[in-house]
């Protein structure tokens, strides 16, 4: 493409996050913004300056001006959203999780093949810059070889929209998963999955699923790592916490486990505090700043930034990538086989725990 990359953004809550910096970016024009709630539409339309604005999604996706749209809306409706606007005939980003089933995953999958359009899951941890430097410390040889990863995602839902409510902890996965496939640069085989603990029977009747907590062991397809997720969302105190640990042969780094702890990098058996560095340098200028900044303030702040303390920088990382992977005529970074990978382990992981542990062998969304 020699034109900008024209952008639509769909639910502004989340995804106000994203306007000025769709905005800024010098390879993209934000051209509308799409909100169920006209009030709340036309107060973020009017802040940023947006000029189209819809309440209806299906309309939105057919405005011929559209290139490509970024979709924040609640997760039962992202797959229903991605095909929709993919058969539009745009190009789609979407936040996690890509789906809710391993259906929907399956039919995102055959949308984007049938459309020739681009698919990105926006998985903020693989763009945060604690995994980043982690990658860097992976390709400059500093751990050795990969033995062992592991991932945790523990957060309290309670507060948050009422379709949260009970929904089985894997279900809401990626956070976990991504960090540890990307590093291990494989995707996931099959997994085996402990449901642990039990949340009131108010909660669970929501989705029929009864567990506090679920532990996944994954196996790696044509790898010898394996990798051990785990995940709460209800009923379990525990301070916030997106985490990923990494066991090398020469290094093993690992994510603080309280707020402000330090990250730590275990060289041999000698442990050493972790500086993380920025990588707004990686980025074009005009959306450098948005690694540090972002739209909320302190008395408006979306619920990720509270309890996800920013999503490590990655908005713009994200941002770019995806518009550059339309500018340049190739599969973003975090394209539809992964994503629908990263997403089923999730969705898998919850089978295999319903069914008291029993292994479960994730689908081949490559053929």
């Amino acid at each position: 493409m020699t034109q900008p990359v024209r952008m639509a953004i769909a639910g502004l809550g989340f995804g106000s996050e994203f306007v000025p910096i769709y905005q800024a970016h010098p390879d993209a024009e934000l051209v509308a913004v799409c909100q169920r709630t006209e009030a709340s539409l036309h107060e973020t339309a009017d802040r940023f300056g947006v000029p189209r604005r819809y309440t209806d999604f299906a309309a939105m996706v057919e405005d011929p001006d559209i290139d490509a749209v970024h979709i924040n809306t609640p997760i039962p409706d992202h797959a229903h959203h991605t095909v929709t606007a993919l058969r539009a005939g745009k190009h789609v980003a979407c936040t996690v999780p890509m789906a809710t089933t391993l259906e929907e995953c399956r039919s995102i999958v055959s949308a984007v093949r049938e459309s020739g359009k681009n698919y990105m899951m926006m998985e903020t941890v693989v763009y945060s810059r604690e995994f980043l430097h982690v990658a860097d410390l992976l390709a400059n040889g500093t751990l050795g070889r990969i033995q062992f990863l592991r991932g945790a995602h523990h957060q309290e839902m309670a507060g948050w929209p009422g379709y949260w409510e009970g929904l089985p902890p894997m279900h809401y996965a990626t956070h976990a998963v991504s960090p540890v496939l990307s590093l291990a640069g494989a995707l996931a085989e099959s997994v085996v999955c402990l449901g642990s603990g039990r949340i009131s029977p108010e909660l669970a009747a929501k989705y029929g699923s009864p567990f506090a907590v679920e532990t996944a062991l994954i196996t790696l397809r044509d790898s010898p790592i394996g990798a051990e997720i785990a995940r709460s969302l209800f009923e379990t105190a525990r301070e916030y916490v997106e985490s990923f640990t990494v066991f090398g042969e020469l290094a093993t780094f690992e994510w603080e486990q309280t707020q402000g702890s330090g990250h730590v990098l275990h060289v041999g058996e000698i442990p050493k505090p972790v500086d993380i560095p920025d990588f707004a340098h990686r980025l074009p200028p005009e959306v450098a700043p948005f690694t540090t900044h972002g739209v909320y303030d302190a008395e408006n702040e979306h619920l990720s930034f509270i309890q996800g303390g920013g999503h490590g920088g990655s908005h713009p990382h994200l941002a770019h990538e995806f518009v550059r992977s339309i500018v340049e005529g190739r599969a973003p970074a975090i394209d539809e086989v992964t994503a629908a990978n990263w997403t089923s382990v999730g969705i898998c992981a919850h089978e295999s725990a319903m069914d008291g542990g029993r292994r479960v062998t994730i689908p081949d969304y490559t053929t």
